[in-house]
């Protein structure tokens, strides 16, 4: 090892030292191998920042995760520690190291590999194709659609209510209105449905800086915020995801946000490109996230997040990721979309697509973000995951030369649906519903209907028809979010056993002959009877630019309970009781503001109306392990309801001395201190070993271990009456780290 020629000095350690750091690692566990290092790396980060900025606080806590370029290191700050690391480690170092490793853990992690001659490319091994008709499944859901809906549940709420999301347009976007209603060829409809949070973003979560926030159109910052949503839906920390093969697939439309590049205002230049580029879409959440699989921005229109699906299958199925975040987004940033369809008078008066319907008088637009988590079913099972649903089978063509550039076409759309059913392996008559493309117009709905019939409706018993439906009746045309809205509605429809009605229909349109197949309108809500196999649905979404895409989804299986799990307690172990218990609670969040808001949000899911309280247990494991553990954190110990319940009031209204809560900043790494000799030690445990089956677990296994080398069994003497005998120093040391354990 030497210094490198060209490496800039910053106070480096002697020979000497560098000798007694290859010491330490060469006797230290891989864990601790890296904690040494990755102070190094802190340090020497936070004392160029010092230099660099004389005004940054001497305690000031460099973040292992974030990149240094977040945390005030800019090109001038990186090479200065390029030449303190390489003084420090004696390495050859490129003076780049600090941008290829762009923050401390990353380069740390290279430090240690180049120091102990290995190998620091990933964690995950290099790709492997896979069995081409293994299904997909989704194991995660969040969603954004106006009318309030935060989640699929939320969704599901609003269609089976019947209810519609139409509303005025909004006056916070800078949009004249006057004008665009005031005068002809403006807008010929002053409704839609339009997303009330949009201009929300929680930028000093995801570090990023209040300049380029403003810079980053809303799609950006909304797929941002749901991927995380979606991750911890699925059970995943996004934390955990860093550096592996997770890939991103967003289907989005044109971007009328902001300003042109070069017309940057004061203070943006430099964020404008990348805030508005709808490659970063997905670009900016893998990066955010730290991801290494295939990032992919799709623009076929409406039918974008399908698509999007589509490819993300053959991506898993390629091996090409393991993981996949998949989506569709749109924000309205004008409202030419309205101006340009008024102008074709395919827009309907009053803002609500009545799909298949005789009254059919135009398309309703409305705004809305949904992203899945898929993976292959094997990697579900294996991971552990929840299965919502299945994907057996998609596919995606063009129009083609249809009547018009925009025109559908009926027999693209007939190949499109028998592609998608050959994929899966499936007849028509192994599919219940499909939830329709549906736009409401007078063109579009009649030739998806006889595409429908053409496919669904033929080879199937009249007693068992294709149930049709469209969820733009209740939200209108979300657009490239569009075709996930009614992945989403069906997910639930399964998930309920209900199939749910489509209004606005007064008659099915006329222009279809409805008796050439056995399909039928879902004018009222029906139950989704069981026939003797999963439940199945497919769908569609078509974009004006002639790009088609149809999906095929599945109940999932009856998960097999594992061993020592009871098929009837919705598998929990069977060791694992409800018995009173204090169980710790934890919620983390970026800020103190932030932690009272979580505390806040944990009550309103437990006081929801539909919402069946989890036990203690299941919701302290859920809060522990699948969600990220960040900086502001506190604990609420409950051994009921009640005081749950409690803890999280005093928790959300920032009160520091309520009993059985504690609150705190992480900083640092964890260390347990045991109690030293003197404390009551007779008895010790004994209550919480007859409530805890997983401390009963723990301290029998140690004892096991003690008790062979001790001349009686420690719980005979832990949990005896001879205070004499549980005072000897053997005993006291044993019991002591025993229970400790």
């Amino acid at each position: 090892m030497r210094e490198s020629e060209n490496s800039v000095s910053g106070g480096g350690r002697s020979q000497d030292e560098r000798e007694e750091l290859m010491r330490r690692l060469g006797e230290l566990p891989g864990r601790q191998r890296r904690h040494i290092l990755l102070d190094l790396v802190c340090g020497h980060a936070r004392a160029v920042l010092c230099q660099a900025k004389p005004e940054t606080p001497p305690d000031t806590v460099v973040e292992a995760e974030r990149p240094f370029r977040e945390q005030g290191l800019d090109s001038l700050a990186l090479v200065a520690l390029h030449g303190r690391l390489v003084a420090a480690t004696g390495l050859s170092l490129p003076v780049t190291v600090a941008f290829e490793h762009p923050a401390p853990a990353p380069l740390a992690d290279h430090l240690l590999a180049e120091l102990l001659g290995t190998t620091d490319d990933g964690p995950e091994p290099p790709p492997a194709m896979v069995a081409g008709d293994e299904p997909l499944a989704v194991v995660g859901i969040a969603c954004r659609f106006p009318g309030g809906v935060t989640s699929a549940d939320e969704l599901w709420n609003l269609v089976a209510d019947g209810r519609t999301v139409a509303g005025d347009f909004p006056r916070d976007r800078g949009w004249d209105l006057d004008a665009l209603l005031g005068r002809a060829g403006r807008s010929s409809c002053d409704q839609g449905g339009f997303l009330e949070d949009a201009a929300d973003f929680d930028a000093d979560f995801f570090g990023i800086s209040p300049r380029e926030a403003l810079a980053m159109e809303p799609q950006q910052r909304l797929v941002l915020e749901t991927a995380w949503e979606a991750l911890e839906h699925a059970g995943i920390d996004p934390l955990s995801v860093r550096g592996s093969r997770t890939g991103v697939f967003v289907g989005t439309g044109a971007n009328e946000y902001g300003t042109r590049v070069m017309e940057a205002p004061p203070g943006t230049e430099g964020y404008v490109m990348t805030g508005s580029a709808p490659s970063v879409v997905s670009g900016r959440t893998a990066y955010a996230l730290g991801l290494r699989g295939p990032a992919i921005t799709v623009d076929t229109a409406c039918s974008g997040s399908i698509v999007a699906l589509h490819l993300a299958g053959q991506s898993l199925r390629r091996g090409e990721c393991s993981l996949a975040l998949v989506g569709g987004v749109t924000v309205m940033g004008s409202p030419g979309t309205f101006v340009e369809f008024s102008r074709q008078h395919a827009l309907a008066p009053d803002g609500r697509a009545k799909a298949f319907a005789a009254e059919a008088d135009g398309t309703a637009f409305s705004e809305g973000v949904a992203l899945l988590v898929v993976e292959r079913l094997s990697d579900a099972r294996h991971n552990g995951h929840e299965v919502l649903a299945l994907v057996r089978g998609s596919s995606v063509n063009q129009d083609g030369a249809s009547n018009g550039l925009t025109a559908p076409s009926g027999a693209a759309q007939r190949q499109l649906i028998r592609d998608a059913l050959a994929d899966a392996g499936l007849t028509a008559a192994d599919v219940d519903a499909v939830e329709g493309h549906g736009t409401g117009t007078t063109l579009g709905d009649p030739i998806e209907a006889r595409a429908i019939i053409a496919t669904y409706g033929q080879d199937r018993p009249a007693a068992r028809p294709l149930w049709l439906g469209s969820v733009k009746s209740n939200l209108g045309h979300t657009q490239a979010a569009g075709g996930l809205a009614s992945v989403i509605k069906m997910i639930m429809a399964m998930r309920h056993g209900v199939l749910p009605r489509t209004l606005h229909i007064d008659e099915p349109t006329p222009h279809v002959d409805w008796s050439a197949g056995h399909v039928r309108l879902l004018t009222e809500a029906l139950i989704w009877p069981e026939h003797g196999r999963p439940r199945r649905a497919g769908v569609s979404s078509f974009g004006i630019s002639g790009t088609n895409a149809h999906v095929i989804l599945e109940e999932p299986p009856l998960r097999e309970p594992e061993p020592g799990e009871n098929p009837e307690s919705g598998g929990k172990p069977e060791s694992v009781t409800d018995r009173p218990c204090a169980v710790p609670l934890v919620v983390s969040a970026r800020s103190s503001s932030a932690l009272r808001a979580q505390a806040e949000r944990l009550l309103s899911f437990l006081d929801g109306p539909d919402t069946a309280v989890p036990s203690l247990n299941d919701l302290g494991h859920s809060l522990g392990t699948t969600r990220a553990a960040l900086e502001h954190r506190g604990l609420v110990v409950a051994g009921d309801e009640a005081e749950l319940r409690r803890g999280l009031r005093d928790l959300a209204q920032g009160r520091g001395d309520a009993p059985d809560v504690l609150r705190g900043q992480a900083s640092g790494r964890l260390a347990f201190l045991f109690p030293g000799q003197g404390g009551r030690l007779l008895g010790a445990g004994r209550e919480l070993r007859a409530v805890c089956p997983v401390f009963a677990g723990a301290v029998e296994e140690a004892m096991g271990y003690l008790d062979l080398q001790l001349e009686r069994p420690l719980a005979e003497v832990l949990w005896g009456g001879d205070a004499g005998l549980a005072g000897r120093t053997v005993f006291v040391q044993a019991g002591l780290f025993a229970v400790g354990v």
